[in-house]
C-alpha cells in the first residue's frame, strides 16, 4: 500500500506517468537514407566461410570476379551508366542471371592459391624447382 502511495506521488510530482526504463534496450542504427534492416533469425544455420591460407591472386580468395559478359553490372543494355534512363527495363545478363559475379577462372572458384597450369618450369615459386 505504501508503494502506490510513493508511485502516486511521483506521478503527481512529475507530471506524467514514470516510465521504467529498459535494462537492455535494442541497438539504435543511423542510417543516413531509408532502408530496410533486416535481422536474421536466430535459428537459421549460419556458417561463417574460413579464409584460404593461401588466397588466389585474382579473386583474393573470395572465388568470385566480375562477370565477363556485363562486367560486373548484371545487366546487358547500357552498362556503362550506373542507372538507366528514365522507362528503360534491364535486360539481365544471362551469363551471371543479374549478379554480376561469375567463378574465378584461376582458383575455380575455391579460392585458394593454385600455381600456373603448364610446365614444371612455370611454377610461381622459384624454391620449388629441381636443381639438376
Amino acid at each position: 500500500m505504501a508503494a502506490a502511495r510513493t508511485a502516486t506521488v511521483m506521478t503527481a510530482m512529475t507530471g506524467g506517468p514514470h516510465r521504467p526504463e529498459n535494462p537492455n534496450p535494442s541497438p539504435r542504427f543511423s542510417v543516413s537514407k531509408p532502408s530496410w534492416i533486416v535481422r536474421s533469425e536466430s535459428n537459421v544455420w549460419k556458417e561463417e566461410r574460413k579464409k584460404p591460407y593461401r588466397p588466389c591472386v585474382v579473386c583474393g580468395g573470395s572465388g568470385k570476379v566480375d562477370c565477363h559478359q556485363c562486367r560486373g553490372r548484371g545487366r546487358t543494355n547500357n552498362t556503362d551508366l550506373a542507372m538507366l534512363p528514365k522507362g528503360e527495363w534491364p535486360k539481365w545478363c544471362k551469363t551471371c542471371g543479374g549478379s554480376g559475379l561469375g567463378y574465378c577462372s584461376r582458383c575455380l572458384g575455391n579460392g585458394e592459391y593454385r600455381d600456373i597450369m603448364g610446365f614444371r618450369f612455370m611454377h610461381a615459386e622459384p624454391d620449388r624447382r629441381k636443381s639438376s
